[in-house]
């Protein structure tokens, strides 16, 4: 009587998706994969596009996002002219280190001499009193639903601004369009004062 044996061959090993690493993570590398993921965002790019575009493996631009990537300087420079941004903003200055700082850096992008003079005489004139308060109608026009999760804000905000005529708008899912990712990954990734930067950006 002949025997059967056989064999057990284990299935090649497929690289799952990268996960973030437990280890703690440098505050720079966090700060920087936050900053190329809202870059990211903000171009409408896929991390795939952004990584063809640079010329460097997904993988590798997703350890950097996670904040466990220790890039070189030249794939600093390759992602940075993927995402059409300088390397100094890509790296972070003080015009990056607020959602403030940000907006204030977009006005005055691209201008000239004479109306950065203008702007810094105006900003001079503000902050010693001199200038005259400005008009915020708008957001004095503004209500505001705030409660815990699931107390039915959504729905009592909804048939509320339905009938006094109100645009309804969920600060949630404004935040989750800012950073490309959901409101558990930003504090799961970035922690919470990259989601009230997110946040306080969102409420401009």
């Amino acid at each position: 009587m002949k025997e059967s044996a056989t064999l057990d061959v284990a299935p090649e090993a497929v690289p799952g998706p990268v996960e973030p690493d437990e280890s703690p993570r440098h505050p720079f590398l966090l700060a920087l994969g936050e900053r190329v993921r809202m870059l990211r965002s903000r171009r409408g790019m896929t991390r795939k596009a952004v990584a063809v575009a640079a010329d460097v493996s997904e993988r590798h631009l997703a350890n950097l996002e996670y904040g466990t990537g220790n890039a070189s300087i030249l794939v600093l420079l390759q992602v940075a002219q993927a995402l059409q941004c300088s390397l100094t903003e890509l790296l972070g200055d003080v015009t990056t280190s607020s959602p403030e700082w940000l907006l204030i850096r977009e006005l005055l992008e691209k201008r000239d001499e004479a109306d950065l003079r203008r702007v810094r005489v105006a900003i001079g004139g503000l902050l010693d009193g001199h200038a005259a308060p400005v008009n915020d109608a708008g957001r004095q026009a503004r209500i505001a639903l705030i409660g815990l999760r699931g107390a039915g804000k959504s729905t009592l905000g909804q048939r509320l601004a339905d009938d006094l005529g109100y645009a309804f708008i969920e600060l949630s899912r404004e935040i989750e369009k800012f950073a490309g990712c959901s409101i558990s990954e930003i504090h799961a990734l970035y922690g919470t004062p990259a989601y009230r930067r997110y946040e306080r950006r969102a409420l401009e």
